[in-house]
């Protein structure tokens, strides 16, 4: 009985759901918004290793989705938005030290452009020695305000500039800003990503959309062990699916596979709050305004939970 209890709390344990983290700057105090000190990253990493985890590529994890295979509990995905010199001269000592794998978004314009924050052509190839690079758009626009035409031409700037710079092809892309809508992502799809990733706080299940994995933003002090318990919400979003017109959010509308009768939301601008769900499905009447051009919405039932970002058009 004692050898069958274990065999069961490992399973439990090993199939669940991964999580993927974002980093952006590394002991750069001038930006403590997106900034993670040297000394954050040390005690996350540490925390990885004395707590079982399996810190793996960006591709292990996207490999298992695409054959929707079970995905373990304890994997741990790490990437970096923005390519900052601060991650070069700061966190690369401590990814290498780990031996840890990553994922570096690039913003082409600002290498190619030669901004004095981030890191040049020359950089990103001793960078590819440790990690893989991926792509963050040619000029980090936000792209819900822009037109298909104009969307188009930024991903062929950048992508041409990515291959000819770095003699490689990006295999994931990350939204900037973590901005994105169904006309964004339609169009992303267009140039071959094997996977997309978006900054919504969440985590990664065999059921997972390939082209809109969550990934959590790591800044300042962070509570890992908050995070590490968030689970997948398995649902579907019915209302809202965009930005209202004329800003007022009227009503949320979430259909899970949930027997729970209780959860919640939270609206950016207003935290969280209480709702009921029947037969699986929370439907809730807000009449609250949006406060933020960028708000999110999230529902979460137990420690499962489902993100949707909208973002109002220019």
């Amino acid at each position: 009985m004692k050898i069958f209890l274990l065999s069961f709390l490992s399973a439990v344990y090993l199939f669940a759901d991964a999580h993927i983290f974002v980093y952006h700057r590394f002991g750069d105090d001038r930006f403590p918004s997106t900034n993670t000190t040297i000394k954050e990253l040390r005690r996350e990493f540490s925390y990885f290793k004395e707590n079982g985890y399996k810190v793996v590529k960006l591709e292990t994890l996207t490999n298992a989705l695409k054959l929707k295979k079970q995905i373990p509990d304890n994997w741990i995905v790490l990437t970096i938005d923005d390519n900052f010199k601060s991650f070069y001269q700061n966190a690369l000592p401590i990814f290498k030290e780990f031996g840890y794998p990553f994922s570096l978004f690039v913003y082409v314009k600002a290498t190619q452009k030669h901004y004095g924050d981030y890191t040049s052509w020359k950089e990103l190839k001793e960078i590819s020695k440790y990690g893989s690079l991926e792509y963050h758009s040619y000029s980090h626009p936000h792209m819900t305000h822009l037109s298909d035409k104009e969307l188009r031409y930024d991903f062929e700037k950048g992508l041409k500039l990515f291959k000819s710079k770095l003699g490689i092809k990006p295999k994931f892309f990350a939204y900037p800003y973590g901005e994105y809508d169904s006309r964004v992502k339609k169009i992303a799809k267009e140039f071959g990503f094997k996977a997309i990733v978006n900054q919504n706080l969440g985590a990664v299940s065999s059921k997972s959309d390939i082209f809109d994995i969550d990934r959590i933003a790591l800044v300042g002090k962070t509570n890992l062990k908050r995070y590490l318990r968030y689970k997948e919400l398995d649902a579907k979003w019915i209302e809202p699916l965009t930005y209202p017109k004329d800003g007022i959010l009227k009503k949320i509308t979430v259909q899970t596979n949930q027997k729970a009768k209780k959860g919640a939301f939270y609206i950016t601008g207003y935290g969280w709050m209480q709702a009921k769900l029947e037969n699986g499905i929370l439907d809730t009447k807000i009449d609250k305004a949006l406060t933020k051009s960028r708000s999110r919405i999230i529902v979460s039932v137990g420690n499962k939970i489902k993100t949707k970002i909208l973002v109002k058009d220019k």
